[in-house]
């Protein structure tokens, strides 16, 4: 059997826990499909909060101001999540020397540059290699992504000219492009985040589980076929 590709375009937010735990069971269903179907990743923007402030926003203060919810179901619905995350194959706990700082939210509009950048300049693995980089460092490593020195720093380390991302982020055309993308996204009615786009108009919303991702890129796969015969 000859392995099928497919194109995901996945919107997503470096803030959104969703958005790596859609990716880590994507992952697995890619892994369950290996022979069968392949796939070429790429990342869009979506800015989940494009009005953060630089000093961002203490994580949970901000979850309490937006969606009014009490400390305490805070507390439950991120243990929910962590432990989704763990089946999914990726975390979300703080995995640093000595005591986590505050978990905080940070404005991702050069994230989203500098990923658009790596997609540009080095295609798609590239891109996805800073993407878990940036979640990593985000979830993981609590670093802060506004400040541009930290960004530039993960990217070179993802495998980007430290100098070449410098100019990207001061770069006003792809700032342009990158809004332009998002906008696209509304086009496309998606007002959450992770959306998949498979082969430019399939959608699959939200985190789904493994099977639901085999199933979806089978049937894309199927329909993909026909319309080539």
């Amino acid at each position: 059997m000859t392995t099928h590709r497919l194109t995901i375009d996945i919107y997503s937010d470096v803030m959104c826990p969703w958005c790596l735990i859609g990716y880590g069971q994507l992952t697995k269903a890619l892994g369950e499909l290996e022979g069968e179907i392949a796939a070429d990743i790429r990342w869009r923007p979506f800015e989940l909060n494009p009005q953060m402030p630089a000093e961002g926003e203490e994580q949970e203060a901000h979850l309490q101001r937006k969606y009014g919810r009490p400390a305490e179901e805070g507390a439950r619905i991120r243990g929910q999540m962590k432990a989704i995350a763990e089946g999914a194959g990726v975390s979300l706990s703080y995995e640093g020397d000595g005591e986590a700082p505050p978990a905080m939210m940070w404005n991702t509009r050069d994230c989203h540059k500098l990923l658009a950048f790596a997609l540009e300049q080095a295609g798609p693995e590239v891109q996805t290699s800073l993407k878990l980089a940036l979640f990593r460092a985000h979830f993981n490593e609590r670093r802060n992504l506004s400040d541009r020195a930290v960004l530039l720093d993960i990217a070179a380390e993802a495998g980007l000219h430290r100098a070449a991302a410098k100019a990207a982020l001061d770069d006003p055309d792809l700032e342009a492009r990158v809004l332009a993308e998002e906008a696209q996204a509304w086009d496309l009615n998606i007002s959450g985040v992770p959306a998949m786009i498979v082969e430019g108009k399939f959608l699959i919303p939200g985190a789904q589980s493994p099977d639901v991702y085999v199933n979806a890129l089978r049937r894309v796969a199927e329909k993909t076929r026909a319309a080539a015969q």
